[in-house]
């Protein structure tokens, strides 16, 4: 059952679930990536409001919604439902892409999945640069954007991206919402962590980085 209270609240301790195939091919879709982040974000919600959401038609949201209770992601809140509406909510709180095999076994699968991630990362982002202007001054200084580029190995590029994995970690996840799990004055944040390999020539053949600024000769 899930708390009315608290509509993130564990729902029988399922609070990852691990992409097999068929999970795979359902989150193959920007939409369906988008849908479940909102739901994981702002608690159960009907295919109306979603729609409004994202600027769909509340038909085409029902149907990414019926894909996503199939796969096992989403499932009715019959506590708030009635015969008019249903209600949804997230079954887990993250998804975890943890079988490596699977990219191999299911690749154009996992492309569109990864693509559909990016997607829904950089509407985040524009998202809140767009609504920046009306945020109080305080958070307006907590935003960050920057990359670096850096020359590892593969086994230092996991150990970087597994580190950074375990600093957010540290942190009060979104979920501490009743009484007691956060300070006065506690806000959504989110943060968006990319390790992406650089295969074309950053480098030249002596090691030195490249000038990302400098035109190409």
């Amino acid at each position: 059952m899930t708390d009315p209270e608290n509509p993130y609240a564990p729902h029988d301790n399922r609070d990852v679930v691990v992409l097999d195939a068929k999970g795979l091919r359902a989150l193959a879709h920007p939409v369906r990536v988008q849908l479940l982040g909102l739901l994981r974000r702002n608690g159960p919600s009907t295919a109306t409001l979603l729609a409004g959401r994202l600027g769909l038609t509340s038909g085409a949201t029902s149907y990414h919604l019926r894909q996503l209770s199939a796969a096992g992601f989403v499932e009715e809140d019959e506590e708030r439902g009635n015969a008019r509406e249903r209600w949804w909510r997230s079954v887990h709180r993250l998804t975890s892409f943890g079988d490596l095999t699977l990219r191999d076994r299911e690749p154009e699968a996992t492309l569109a999945f990864l693509q559909s991630v990016a997607v829904s990362h950089a509407q985040a982002t524009q998202r809140t640069l767009n609504e920046l202007d009306t945020m109080p001054r305080e958070w307006r200084e907590t935003l960050g954007l920057g990359d670096r580029l850096l020359r590892l190995t593969q086994q230092e590029a996991r150990q970087l991206r597994n580190e950074l994995d375990e600093v957010v970690a540290r942190y009060r996840p979104a979920s501490a919402t009743g009484p007691g799990e956060a300070p006065e004055g506690a806000e959504g944040v989110q943060v968006v962590l990319h390790v992406l390999p650089d295969l074309e020539g950053s480098f030249d053949s002596a090691g030195r980085e490249l000038d990302q600024n400098e035109d190409e000769r």
